[in-house]
């Protein structure tokens, strides 16, 4: 994707106030020519818009992997605009989506041998259920791009097809009386769009139910994971340097040449206290008692740190056995915290009681367990 700019079709000054463009109307979130998912061009009264492929390739495929690894996640997204599916016209559907890359992929792919339009509005390139949480899948940015993209000259059909999970940050009544436009709410999964609109936009029961399985809950580890490197290079510093103090004023001085597979041992509990964190807290959510995930990462944490104490460690003094106890279910209790946005589990109120009350627990659990820990290494 080059960094020009989208030229959008001649608007008057109504239209120009509302879209904030300024006398030049051009938004600049880079221009999508050139772009691989782009096919051609189909004309329209207000001009061309870009036609977009419906299967995905080898560029789609590997920043979908980069982006689930937590690379460039920030900035994985295309240009707000009007697409074309196929070769609609006048009276085909309208289908909303965010600008999150990620989120248009999983749209577009389900949409193989159909003829419709997708808007997609600026959500900052987050995904649809966060971006209506946090207001930028809203109300007031879906009536602008129907007016900055001149929808309701291109389509006789005056309903916008939203993902269901958008609901939180539209109001339906308000955006009707803003832009004109019927709001439908869609189903949950992308792969049930083809039904719906072959059922003439009836949503089955089904299709209003979001399920969170295994493969859900895993397909989010790999963000997770990345996201633990720099500080797991920070706490092997940590070590590094506690062992060479160790050794220059410790009772128990650690030999020179053994000093890196010491370091690298003691960070073994913790490296694995990352991965009960973010792989076995999401895999075994729904067997964990308790609804806080924090609570939930706490207990497989506390699990870990017993099993360790009694198998790994049973040398251990007293000090660092009291230290594992404090500092990796707080490492656990931490990363499973962090899936609070993304699962079906809790609600956006039960999120900021949670980090709340878990937060200022972690932190000084953790706090307690470093103190102890760097005791422990001499006395």
């Amino acid at each position: 994707m080059n960094s020009k700019q989208i030229k959008l079709p001649m608007i008057d000054d109504h239209q120009t106030a509302v879209c904030g463009l300024g006398e030049q109307a051009a938004v600049t979130f880079g221009d999508a020519a050139g772009a691989n998912w782009v096919t051609g061009q189909l004309e329209t009264v207000v001009g061309p818009i870009y036609q977009v492929s419906t299967e995905l390739d080898y560029h789609d495929r590997a920043g979908s992997a980069k982006t689930r690894c937590g690379i460039g996640r920030m900035n994985y997204a295309i240009p707000p605009a009007l697409y074309a599916i196929g070769k609609p016209d006048k009276t085909s559907p309208v289908l909303v989506s965010a600008n999150y890359k990620l989120s248009f992929d999983l749209l577009r792919r389900e949409l193989t041998g159909l003829d419709l339009w997708v808007l997609v509005i600026d959500t900052k390139g987050i995904n649809v259920w966060c971006a209506a949480g946090k207001g930028q899948f809203g109300t007031a940015e879906l009536a602008r791009m129907v007016v900055c993209t001149r929808l309701p000259e291109i389509v006789s059909d005056r309903t916008l097809i939203l993902p269901q999970l958008a609901a939180p940050g539209v109001s339906a009544h308000e955006a009707r009386r803003q832009c004109g436009f019927k709001i439908v709410y869609g189903p949950v999964r992308a792969a049930d769009i083809p039904a719906f609109l072959g059922a003439d936009c009836k949503v089955e029961p089904s299709m209003r139910q979001t399920h969170f399985t295994l493969r859900d809950r895993l397909i989010l580890a790999p963000v997770e994971l990345v996201a633990t490197i720099k500080p797991l290079i920070g706490l092997t510093a940590f070590f590094f340097l506690l062992n060479l103090m160790a050794m220059l004023f410790g009772r128990n001085p650690v030999s020179p040449n053994l000093l890196p597979g010491q370091t690298f041992s003691d960070l073994i509990p913790f490296l694995i206290a990352v991965l009960v964190g973010v792989v076995l807290v999401p895999a075994l959510l729904p067997y964990i008692p308790g609804r806080a995930l924090a609570w939930k990462g706490w207990v497989l944490g506390m699990f870990w740190a017993l099993c360790f104490s009694l198998f790994a460690a049973s040398n251990a003094g007293w000090l660092q056995s009291a230290a594992y106890f404090l500092i990796i279910p707080a490492i656990t209790a931490f990363l499973g915290m962090n899936f609070t946005g993304a699962t079906t589990y809790t609600s956006l109120s039960g999120v900021t009681k949670e980090m709340g009350i878990a937060l200022p627990l972690i932190i000084v659990s953790a706090s307690l367990g470093l103190i102890t820990l760097i005791t422990a290494y001499f006395v």
